[in-house]
Formats: C-alpha cells, sequence, structure tokens
C-alpha cells in the first residue's frame, strides 16, 4: 500500500458517551459528509470506532480547515495512512519531517497507540522502532518530556495512521443532537457568540432579527444576515427570520411605557419569538444576555423578561465579561460583522432613564393598554424569512434569498 494522504478527526465528548453513542456518531458523520463535500465532491468518509478518516485524491488542506469547523470534532490530525507494517511508518515519519522541516534539527517523540490491540508489537515498541529510524534517518535528538516535535503513529485495524500535525477542532456535541432552538440575533458581539455556544452542544438553531423598520434602513437586517451566514459554517441550512417592530415600539411608547420602555420592547420581542418558536417546532429560546452588562441585563429585569416566554430561556453567557464574549466573537469569525455599523432597533425608541427594578406587575398595566396580543399578531404577520447558505458559498444579496 503506498503511503496516501489522510485526515484523521478524533471525535472528542462523543467518545464517553454510553448506549446512545451511535446516535451521537451518526449526527457527527452526517453533518461531516456535508461539510467536507462542500469543498471537495471526491472525499470519502470513512467511520471507525472513535475516529473518522477522510481521504481524497485532491489537497487536503481545504478539507482540514472545514473539518476544524465541524462542530463535534475535537482534534484534526492531517498525515498519512501506510499499510500495517512498521517499516512502511518509520519512512512515512522520516519522509514528512523531511518535508516539513529540512535540514532543521529538532527535538522529537513518537506517540504511538494501538488501536488493534492484536497487533504484534507494543504501543512502545513500535515508537522505539519508528524514534530510531528518524534518529539513524535525520540525526534528531529525543525528548520524550518537552519535544518540538511530536510524531503521531496510530495502529489501526486495516493500517497504520501517521501525522506531525494535532490540530484543535471545535469539540462539542454534534449540531442537532440535542434539538432546535430559536436564537434572538442581534447585530452585537453577544448573541452571535451565545448562538455558537448552544450549537456546541447540539442544539440546531434557527434565528430571529428584530428591525426597526419602517423607521430604520436596511443595514442591520444585512449586519444580521451576514452574521448568520457566518454562523452557517457550523450548521447547515440555516434560517434568519427578520421581524419589523418599529410601529410596534412606537405603540409601546405612546401606551406611556416611559422607563420601562426597554423592557417593555425585551418582553415583546421575546413573545413574539416564543409564537415563532413554537411555530418552528423550537424547545427553547436563546438570548446573549450577560448578567448586569446593561440597564435591561439586571437580575430584576432578566426575571420580567424570561416571564414573557413559555418556553426555556437559555442564557449561556450569562457569567461572561464583554472580553471574554470579544474573544470567542474574534476565534468564532464574527467580530469582524458585529463591529460594523448599523441601526440598533432598541435604541430606536430610548427614554432618558431605564428601569433596572421592574416587576411583571408593572409591564403587564403597559401590554393591556397596548392590547399586547394583538400586537403580536400584527407584528408576526411580516416576517421575512430567508434561507441562509454556508460562508463557502458565493455571496447573494439579502432580496435574492427572501422568501
Amino acid at each position: 500500500m503506498a503511503p496516501q494522504p489522510c485526515v484523521l478527526l478524533k471525535h472528542g465528548e462523543i467518545a464517553i458517551k454510553g448506549r446512545n453513542r451511535g446516535t451521537f456518531e451518526r449526527h457527527l458523520l452526517r453533518n461531516l459528509t456535508r461539510a467536507v463535500t462542500e469543498v471537495d465532491p471526491r472525499v470519502h468518509v470513512e467511520r471507525r470506532s472513535g475516529v473518522a478518516v477522510l481521504t481524497t485524491s485532491g489537497p487536503i488542506d481545504e478539507l482540514v480547515e472545514r473539518a476544524r469547523e465541524v462542530i463535534g470534532i475535537s482534534v484534526v490530525q492531517p498525515g498519512v495512512r501506510v499499510s500495517k507494517d512498521p517499516e512502511d511508518a518509520a519512512r512515512a515519519a522520516v519522509r514528512m519531517l523531511r518535508e516539513r522541516f529540512g535540514g532543521d534539527v529538532r527535538r522529537f517523540a513518537i506517540r504511538a497507540r494501538r488501536r488493534d490491540k492484536g497487533f504484534r508489537m507494543t504501543s512502545s515498541q513500535v515508537a522505539a522502532h519508528i524514534g530510531q529510524h528518524v534518529c539513524d534517518r535525520l540525526g534528531w535528538p529525543v525528548d520524550l518530556d518537552d519535544p518540538e516535535v511530536e510524531v503521531v503513529v496510530e495502529v489501526d485495524w486495516r493500517e497504520i495512521f501517521v501525522s506531525v500535525e494535532h490540530l484543535r477542532g471545535q469539540g462539542g456535541l454534534p449540531v442537532g443532537c440535542s434539538g432546535h432552538a430559536l436564537s434572538l440575533l442581534s447585530g452585537g458581539y453577544d448573541s452571535p457568540v451565545a448562538a455558537y455556544r448552544m450549537m456546541r452542544r447540539g442544539l440546531r438553531c434557527d434565528f430571529v432579527h428584530f428591525t426597526g423598520a419602517p423607521f430604520t434602513g436596511p443595514s442591520s437586517t444585512y449586519k444580521a444576515y451576514a452574521l448568520v451566514r457566518r454562523l452557517s459554517r457550523f450548521q447547515a441550512d440555516s434560517r434568519l427570520h427578520v421581524v419589523p417592530v418599529g410601529k410596534a415600539q412606537r405603540a409601546l411608547a405612546t401606551a406611556g411605557a416611559g422607563q420601562l420602555q426597554i423592557v417593555a420592547q425585551r418582553r415583546l420581542f421575546v413573545r413574539v419569538a416564543d409564537e415563532l418558536a413554537r411555530r418552528l417546532g423550537a424547545r427553547a429560546l436563546i438570548t446573549g444576555d450577560s448578567l448586569g452588562q446593561v440597564s435591561s441585563q439586571t437580575l430584576s429585569n432578566m426575571a420580567t423578561t424570561e416571564q414573557a416566554s413559555s418556553l426555556p430561556m437559555l442564557r449561556p453567557l450569562v457569567s461572561w465579561d464583554k472580553e471574554e464574549i470579544i474573544a470567542e466573537a474574534r476565534r468564532i469569525g464574527t467580530y469582524d460583522i458585529s463591529v460594523l455599523p448599523d441601526e440598533d432597533c432598541c435604541s430606536l425608541i430610548m427614554p432618558p432613564h431605564v428601569a433596572t427594578r421592574t416587576t411583571t406587575e408593572q409591564l403587564s398595566k403597559v401590554e393591556t393598554r397596548v392590547g399586547v396580543d394583538d400586537l403580536v399578531s400584527q407584528v408576526l404577520s411580516n416576517v421575512q424569512v430567508m434561507e441562509v447558505e454556508g460562508a463557502s458559498a458565493p455571496v447573494a444579496s439579502c432580496e435574492a434569498v427572501t422568501r
């Protein structure tokens, strides 16, 4: 068997699952196959016990980057597969080290593992054999405690995998294995990160964005579309529901919301999202709330807002500070979109002072005056739905995908 380039993928958290492990693996295999065939239709995805293997006749660099974005994959190892012979593995290791480092001398270690426990050599013997080969051919010193280079050798049932790269994946649980939720998406840093964090716990997300139309322009919608498009790298077939609430916000102000305006708006958004989620079959709402970050996110106001929903409200960032949120936004690629200017519907009608301690009784009076049930129905009658493709697809305008 000639050495064949491949990518070895390890499942991480799924490996510790019990009887339901097969369900998680099927979700992961489906998501992985869809993701990698987007960049290379020739790729072959092979499922093994605790790992998956990608092979193709083309270059593997794009496959590696795409696989690193698949939630549920914790380790991505580009390398080669060779026949189940220690000599072939040793030659492959030397070749890979020469190609990667040229004539540079590095301290190295061989990390060997056998999935096939019946192989004629133990893991230690495999490591020693290949390590001796590297010393003889390249003159590199062995350093098992603090190596500059680690060569990973894995003896499988039919072949041996050799790799000198050990890349971090997204980890978490495969998208879809935990159910379906609706994420409230603003144009800021917080809500896209919150959606991503819940995707990592296996939730498939639909998205709802509230715009101040007709009193604001389309900039926030374009921004929300771009954010969902970026997040679609982590799940396929994302949908963005755009809800114009400018007239409803004005109705709340006219009803005398005053200092309660911001919390009244948030309760309205939650009511609308709750009903929309039910129509979509979603079982929870996701928000980017962070305790104490702004006046509407005090404990009192968060409790008052949550009581407007009949579904659970998930707040994965509730204990995160702004620096942590921004750092995660940079890592997942939403930061450069979130930093763009837009017209935020929440600041469309901003009172001079915002109440930080509210009760359901206070808000109920405002909602009774405005007729909140009818207001929710009116708002939902104007929802636009956009089908959003992943960031690897050609850019399309919002108008082209609105239906």
